[in-house]
């Protein structure tokens, strides 16, 4: 888990006088030690992912034989043309993706100047002056190289790679997380839509309520008090709607603030009922969690890292370069300049001594980072099975309390036909029947409630397993 070179006590004294071939031997172990190192701790992250072997909980169908699907995306869960359409409008014009994308270039970029450092320098000089009253013109062509001996270029160049290859996971993770997001907003209109339905329906009957103890009022067969009650549960019954309403309002913000665009097209259900979403599959923990972006940006970023603590350690090493240089001059622009062939070839050894033990602390830093990049890693990893168990867990629970409540709530209907008989026969009082009422109403919401809550649990389940969105 700890390289090599961590241990401050392992670092290596150099004597303070020695031979070309004694460095030489000193660098070579010393950078022979470094390559034994870098890839310790991506390989305890390997061996943390392959120690999870199986979930907690075991996926069973909801007596639905085609309810568990193995599906590849995230669109693929709630099968509707129209919100497949929102969340490709949202990929395409969503300002955070966009940002994450821009990011990618960047460090894509910054992998090519990474990369540059591995060839050769080149540059011209062309100037022009007078020498006792002629015009000379001299021009120079100058060539620089440093021999990259113990890979500490190449290794700068490989953690810029781990870099590119962290930010194209990162894009990912966030295009997936921008799909779902969609998906969970628009799976919040619809219940919403629904409760308003089901308030609407609510206040209906308040309402009659409300007719009918006023006209047995005027009868004389009923009281003020029966009358002030019904009036008091329909005024709650406004209250709540028009809140409802306006927490839809507030929704449809959201999602087209999500999707880009304000003026973003929301689709809407033919039939008020919340839709199908599929349950996903759950496979083989090795695969699924290999799959999770945001693990593989986890595990590039340790790589990175080591690479980074390489290029540190490789520093502390001698390094040599090459330059050339070749000069000519004339007496006119047109001469035939750079026609000579002697260069100017000079190597050069440079080797640090003394820095106040700055090259040696960020080595260590750079060990540190890595370390810190391994915890940051398992904290992923862990996490990552925490999700997942989380969401299979919950699956098995909102099922179980969908069937409870709808058991419930039949049951409450027929009590409310009950009472509503048994009110109109003069055999039971209005606060009974209000009582019978809102608590059917409350059951039929809850049962709502469920339902979406294990529908939004898929749609986390989908995203937790790693599943992605078609490109």
């Amino acid at each position: 888990m700890y390289s090599t070179f961590r241990d401050p006590k392992q670092s290596a004294r150099w004597p303070r006088r020695l031979t070309l071939a004694t460095w030489v031997s000193v660098a070579a172990l010393s950078a022979g030690c470094a390559q034994f190192g870098d890839q310790t701790l991506v390989d305890d992250a390997s061996a943390d992912q392959q120690q999870v072997q199986s979930w907690q909980y075991q996926q069973t169908g909801d007596g639905d034989s085609t309810s568990i699907e193995s599906v590849s995306y995230l669109t693929d869960l709630v099968r509707n043309p129209a919100l497949i359409d929102l969340v490709i409008e949202g990929l395409n014009n969503s300002p955070d993706l966009k940002q994450t994308a821009l990011a990618l270039k960047i460090v894509y970029r910054q992998s090519t100047t990474a990369n540059a450092d591995r060839l050769p320098e080149v540059s011209a000089g062309f100037s022009a002056n007078v020498q006792d009253q002629a015009d000379v013109y001299t021009t120079s062509v100058n060539v620089s190289w440093e021999l990259d001996l113990w890979g500490k270029i190449n290794d700068g160049v490989l953690a810029a790679e781990a870099d590119v290859t962290v930010a194209a996971a990162n894009l990912e993770a966030a295009r997936n997380a921008l799909a779902a997001n969609i998906m969970r907003g628009w799976l919040n209109q619809v219940l919403q839509t629904n409760r308003i339905a089901i308030e609407t329906e609510r206040l209906d009957v308040l309402e009659r309520n409300e007719t009918v103890i006023r006209q047995r009022y005027h009868k004389g067969l009923g009281t003020l008090e029966d009358l002030d009650t019904a009036r008091s549960s329909s005024a709650q019954s406004r209250s709540r709607l028009v809140g409802y309403r306006e927490t839809l309002a507030q929704q449809k913000r959201a999602l087209r603030q999500l999707v880009g665009k304000l003026d973003a097209d929301i689709p809407a259900l033919e039939q008020s009922a919340l839709p199908s979403v599929i349950q996903p599959l759950a496979g083989l923990p090795e695969q699924t969690l290999a799959g999770r972006p945001d693990l593989q940006a986890a595990y590039h970023t340790i790589s990175a890292s080591q690479y980074r603590t390489s290029v540190a350690y490789k520093s502390l090493l001698p390094s040599f370069s090459l330059s050339a240089g070749l000069t000519d001059s004339g007496s006119s622009p047109g001469a035939d300049l750079l026609s000579s062939s002697a260069w100017n070839l000079l190597g050069n050894l440079t080797q640090p001594l003394f820095q106040g033990g700055r090259l040696k602390a960020q080595a260590e830093i750079a060990g540190f980072q890595a370390e810190q990049a391994y915890w940051a890693y398992r904290q992923n990893l862990l996490m990552a099975v925490t999700e997942v168990n989380d969401a299979l867990g919950l699956e098995v629970s909102l099922t179980a309390q969908e069937q409870h409540l709808s058991d419930a709530y039949k049951s409450a209907l027929r009590s409310a036909t009950t009472y509503e008989n048994r009110y109109r026969n003069g055999l039971a009082n209005i606060i009974d029947l209000l009582t019978v009422q809102q608590r059917t109403f409350d059951l039929q919401e809850a049962y709502l409630q469920a339902t979406y809550d294990r529908l939004m649990n898929r749609v986390d389940l989908g995203l937790s397993l790693g599943l992605g969105i078609k490109t």
